[in-house]
């Protein structure tokens, strides 16, 4: 796939990142990346983030998951790669 062309990228984070700021740090990156989509906390302890943009784009925000905000302890990142579906029109935070 070339690097311009569109995807989706469906995350699930693990860690230590409910309660520290990491869905706030996610939407800084991703509209600092131009990208659409939302991330969310799940019952879980975990954060889900569905992201769709510029393939290259998506790549930067997987690798910014993994560090996420001070005060995150993130062990695990687990990324799918989807078609987009071009149903978003921003970034936000989900509930």
């Amino acid at each position: 796939m070339p690097p311009s062309e569109t995807s989706r990228l469906h995350a699930f984070v693990s860690g230590r990142v409910q309660g520290v700021g990491y869905r706030f740090f996610v939407l800084e990156t991703a509209q600092d990346l131009s990208l659409l989509g939302w991330a969310r906390n799940l019952p879980d302890r975990r954060v889900e983030v569905v992201a769709e943009g510029e393939r290259s784009r998506l790549e930067r925000l997987a690798s910014s998951l993994l560090q996420g905000p001070r005060g995150a302890h993130v062990t695990d990142v687990d990324v799918e790669w989807m078609a987009p579906t071009g149903e978003f029109e921003a970034f936000r935070i989900a509930h």
